[in-house]
């Protein structure tokens, strides 16, 4: 089950999830809905995700739970099936007549070939809520993979140090995880259609999409303007000083993002510098944006003469949004971190990330959830499929 100490208070309780889904995209949906209550069954095809081949220089050579498959498959049963045989197609069928959801992240076409689409799956069970994942929609029998997709929808372009610049992918496969969301968000939808109308439904996100949906301001500039919006590193292309980087004379970095005059105000003051809040050029936003180059490096001169707890502690009494730059490590121990984590266990000696964020005063948050499963340990699901004894289709 994928809590030890509240399972039957938790929302998805009762809800069986079939994954056909690897990498991220589609894993991360299934560990969102593990960490909720539901028995998420992680269908693997013999060689398993291939994910659990992508091993840090850290890691055990050997293992088949790496930190790049255990960032997404936490709380899951792992079956092992060949969907290209006859007898695993049958077995998936079973499992998906006591379905509530199927995720399954496929080129167009290879889910019918596999025997594993929508409308095979819902001619045995009508209830059933299918989240397909697929690169650029259903027309388009092209691999989606986010580094493309990064690249080919404007991120990379708009992430770059400066104009001329080379563009820059995000660390983390940020596409993969804008089209999660939007899965969960299109299958609790479906998931309440269902409670009115009974009806299943298939819900499909492409990556492209999901990444347009995310341009927000930066698409609107250009829909407005006609302007290309220009790469500015950190920078805020409507708003200064927000997100450029400074140096204070501890060798910290840290970051301000001002967005109002009387924060500006305040900053000038903690920076003892209360005229540049008066004078024209800086007086107003449209002002700073104008004279951004002058006034960025007016801070950076002086935030460099200042010790970075001092000038940090002085800008959150006053409200004025800041911050020091942490690495992964760091933001992870902060005390305001440790509810985020998924504690170890001896069977995983190590700490996981939730994918869920927010809290309810309906449900507790489950405590504790079972380790990324090892390839194929939980043929015993199959067996209780067998005898109807997963899945609720409530």
């Amino acid at each position: 089950m994928p809590s030890t100490a509240s399972n039957l208070s938790l929302p998805f309780t009762g809800l069986t999830v079939i994954e056909l889904a690897s990498v991220l995209a589609g894993p991360q949906v299934g560990q969102f809905f593990a960490e909720l209550g539901a028995q998420v069954l992680k269908i693997e095809a013999p060689g398993g995700d291939v994910t659990r081949t992508w091993r840090t220089p850290g890691e055990a050579p050997g293992t088949d739970v790496t930190a790049y498959f255990a960032c997404a498959n936490w709380g899951k049963q792992s079956i092992v099936l060949d969907l290209t045989t006859a007898t695993g197609r049958a077995a998936v069928h079973r499992l998906a007549t006591h379905a509530d959801v199927v995720l399954a992240s496929y080129k167009p076409g290879d889910a019918t070939k596999l025997g594993v689409d929508y409308d095979t799956l819902a001619a045995l069970n009508p209830r059933l809520l299918y989240g397909l994942i697929t690169g650029y929609g259903a027309a388009v029998p092209r691999a989606g993979y986010d580094a493309v997709l990064q690249a080919e929808t404007g991120f990379m372009h708009l992430n770059a140090a400066g104009p001329g610049q080379e563009p820059l992918k995000m660390p983390v496969a940020l596409i993969d995880l804008l089209a999660a969301h939007q899965l969960k968000e299109g299958l609790l939808a479906a998931l309440y259609r269902r409670t009115q109308t009974g009806q299943g439904a298939v819900v499909h996100v492409s990556l492209q999409d999901s990444a347009l949906a995310s341009l927000a301001n930066q698409a609107s500039t250009y829909l407005v303007t006609g302007q290309e919006p220009r790469p500015m590193g950190s920078g805020h292309p409507s708003i200064v000083p927000y997100g450029t980087v400074y140096e204070a004379s501890d060798g910290v970095r840290l970051l301000l993002a001002v967005g109002t005059n009387r924060q500006f105000e305040h900053l000038c003051a903690v920076l003892e510098r209360p005229i540049w809040a008066q004078e024209a050029r800086f007086a107003s936003n449209a002002a700073r944006v104008a004279h951004r180059a002058e006034l960025e490096q007016l801070l950076r001169e002086r935030i460099l003469q200042l010790p970075s707890s001092l000038l940090l502690a002085a800008l959150e009494r006053l409200a004025v949004p800041a911050g020091a730059v942490r690495t992964v490590g760091q933001a992870l121990a902060q005390e305001a971190a440790h509810s985020m984590l998924l504690p170890a266990s001896p069977e995983f000696p190590h700490p996981g990330l939730r994918t869920v964020a927010f809290h309810s005063s309906a449900w507790p948050r489950a405590t504790h959830l079972p380790p990324p499963p090892h390839l194929g340990a939980h043929l015993q699901a199959l067996d209780a499929s067998s005898e109807n004894e997963i899945g609720t289709n409530v």
